[in-house]
């Protein structure tokens, strides 16, 4: 049985999505680079055409020990050493010369991991799209739903839950366009960043050209120079996972509270055997809420170490490059959980406009005295009616006071909801932009 199948992580266990970020996922990313390498090098004529071809081959047909490589890599302190030895096997004594032609172990393994990005965040951002479609018919539906908005935890206001979902599509929108944005480059740069090996075996100056080529063979945007110890890539890749872990949190914390009994304003989807207690028959958890909270505590943790990867020293960083690789797994899959998580609890997610109603009520005029303060103002004086109105408030006389029978009704919460159906608006039409907008 694989030795991390999730126990401990329930928000990405049994969805599949770990598997773009196996030890499996990184070798095939490997060899994959490997095979654009030599690609590239047999279009530019440094190495003969059969020759890519045949390392392509070795790669489809060989048979690749990773436990083998795992454990060598602690003589090399990284597993592409190995992987070049198993590869100069499968590939056959006619291209055993061409493999890795140039190469060293950060190039290979920095393209690999920005291929096995690249095909996680392109599973990240489908299932945002699917929590933002999701959180956009919320807020267009509930856009004069009114509720208690709550500051420090109190009652302060009227919202509308459509201003309410807007705020959670606002940030979906928000990682949505920031995992857009991040740039995969592919490694190239031989020892020391210099591209000098390569040059070398092709016997002349196209280092620059190389790195285009190689590039395009694995899809990755052109590096301008060589990134060994430039990490922006790896700062960025973090930073928008943790952003996005960090959005989806928010929605987690606030569908909590709205969930708890006394509040009851919205429910989890329902599922067989989800939410259940091991004591207590009568509970229904909000754990789709939990697992996104879950992922949004850890993945800022271990963005911290991609974030630190920008202090490298020298050419080729020692212990800093070789911390990176847990963490970003972590970073990747966890967030990939998180996103699949979030489409499932937007998608189904249960709202009681009649709660919202009850709970409204639990504070009566109060709930509108922001405008029964604005209204008395204008014949008080600012000072005079903030300081009537909280000793209504504290005698629990708001609701029938004299001072406020000559004031208009000004006591129905729908009718102070300000710019809520408005702004809600807003956010729908960046929505619409956003998400009929991919690649362009």
């Amino acid at each position: 049985m694989d030795i991390d199948s999730g126990l401990l992580a329930p928000v990405w266990a049994g969805t599949g999505l770990a598997d773009l970020v196996s030890d499996e996922a990184w070798l095939r990313a490997m060899l994959d680079v490997e095979v654009a390498l030599a690609r590239a090098q047999a279009e530019l004529g440094v190495i003969p055409a059969d020759a890519a071809e045949r390392i392509a081959d070795g790669v489809r047909k060989g048979q690749f020990d990773l436990a083998a490589l795992a454990e060598q890599a602690r003589g090399a302190a990284n597993p592409v050493v190995a992987l070049v030895k198993q590869l100069t096997e499968a590939a056959g004594p006619e291209a055993a010369e061409y493999v890795h032609r140039g190469g060293t172990s950060q190039d290979i393994f920095d393209s690999a991991s920005m291929l096995v990005a690249k095909r996680a965040l392109e599973a990240i951002e489908t299932d945002l799209r699917r929590t933002a479609a999701s959180l956009a018919g919320l807020a267009a539906a509930h856009r004069e739903t009114p509720m208690a908005g709550r500051t420090l935890t109190q009652h302060a206001v009227p919202i509308s839950f459509g201003l309410k979902a807007a705020t959670w599509l606002q940030l979906a929108l928000d990682a949505i366009e920031r995992i857009g944005a991040v740039v995969l480059p592919a490694q190239l740069g031989g020892a020391a960043g210099t591209l000098a090996s390569y040059e070398e075996y092709a016997g002349r100056s196209n280092g620059p050209e190389l790195m285009a080529v190689f590039a395009r063979q694995l899809g990755l945007a052109v590096p301008v120079m060589p990134w060994h110890t430039a990490r922006t890539p790896i700062a960025d890749l973090g930073a928008a996972l943790s952003f996005t872990t960090g959005a989806l949190g928010k929605l987690a914390v606030d569908v909590q509270t709205l969930s708890r009994t006394e509040i009851g304003e919205v429910t989890e989807p329902a599922a067989e055997g989800r939410g259940v207690s091991s004591a207590m028959p009568q509970k229904r958890n909000p754990v789709l809420a939990t697992l996104l909270l879950s992922a949004a505590k850890q993945v800022p943790a271990n963005a911290l170490v991609l974030a630190q990867s920008l202090i490298a020293e020298d050419e080729r960083a020692g212990g800093g490059w070789h911390a990176e690789w847990q963490p970003l797994r972590e970073c990747l899959r966890l967030t990939a959980g998180a996103a699949r998580t979030a489409a499932e609890l937007t998608g189904g997610l249960e709202v009681h406009p009649a709660r919202m109603r009850e709970n409204l009520e639990l504070t009566g005029r109060g709930i509108v005295s922001e405008r029964l303060n604005i209204a008395l103002a204008s014949t008080l004086g600012k000072a005079a009616a903030k300081e009537l109105l909280a000793r209504l408030n504290r005698e629990g006389s708001l609701d029938d006071a004299e001072e406020l029978r000559d004031l208009p009704d000004l006591s129905a919460p729908e009718e102070y909801l300000g710019a809520s159906a408005a702004l809600v608006g807003r956010v729908l039409a960046r929505a619409e932009e956003v998400l009929h907008t991919k690649g362009e």
